[in-house]
């Protein structure tokens, strides 16, 4: 199947009625010459409404993480975006609710073998971590996330963007002065880019 067939088929899938019904679209970006795959929970409200992945805070502070521009991360050549559901699953109680179980395992396997390319899966959130790593991952999200050495030079874990996440940043220093260098190093590996010239 070609990646229009396949963004077709999900809208017309009898589990996606409700979000035909209103109106909207599966979320997520891919190309066949994609290097990198980022791997997130499901789009928010804003991204949902505005048909644009991570076109909020979170995705600004993204790019910053990766150490490229908007332009380059929406560039299909470069980055593939697969949350691991491509709808906006809703509100719940303390927040936007979890993304669907099964959905990932149904359709990112299709769309992952129209891409030959990718050298570098980033997996944000344990929702990501746990469905891609499944028994190597850590007990927890923070520890996963610390033990991304393990997971190199293919995988590597992050944490979720968000600006709510600024508390764990502060508990966990060595995220900024350990894993984002190289993350930014990784991703300019993977687009064959020199890490210099990103996020120009």
């Amino acid at each position: 199947m070609s990646f229009e067939a396949i963004r077709q088929a999900i809208i017309e899938d009898a589990g996606n009625a409700g979000m035909r019904a209103q109106g909207y679209l599966p979320l997520f970006a891919a190309g066949p010459r994609a290097r990198i795959a980022v791997i997130g929970q499901a789009p928010g409200r804003k991204a949902q409404e505005s048909n644009t992945t991570w076109n909020d805070a979170s995705g600004i502070k993204l790019f910053e993480w990766l150490g490229v521009t908007e332009q380059q991360f929406r560039d299909p050549d470069l980055f593939a975006v697969l949350p691991m559901d491509f709808y906006y699953p809703g509100k719940g109680a303390t927040g936007d609710l979890p993304p669907r179980k099964g959905f990932a395992g149904r359709w990112h396997p299709q769309l992952l073998r129209l891409m030959p390319d990718i050298r570098l899966t980033v997996l944000i959130g344990s929702y990501a971590q746990s469905y891609y790593l499944g028994t190597r991952a850590r007990r927890n999200l923070t520890e996963t996330v610390r033990a991304f050495r393990d997971y190199l030079p293919d995988l590597i874990p992050v944490v979720h963007p968000s600006p709510l996440n600024f508390r764990w940043q502060a508990r966990n220093p060595w995220f900024g002065v350990e894993l984002l260098p190289v993350l930014r190093q990784s991703v300019a590996a993977a687009i064959g880019t020199d890490e210099k010239t990103l996020a120009r």
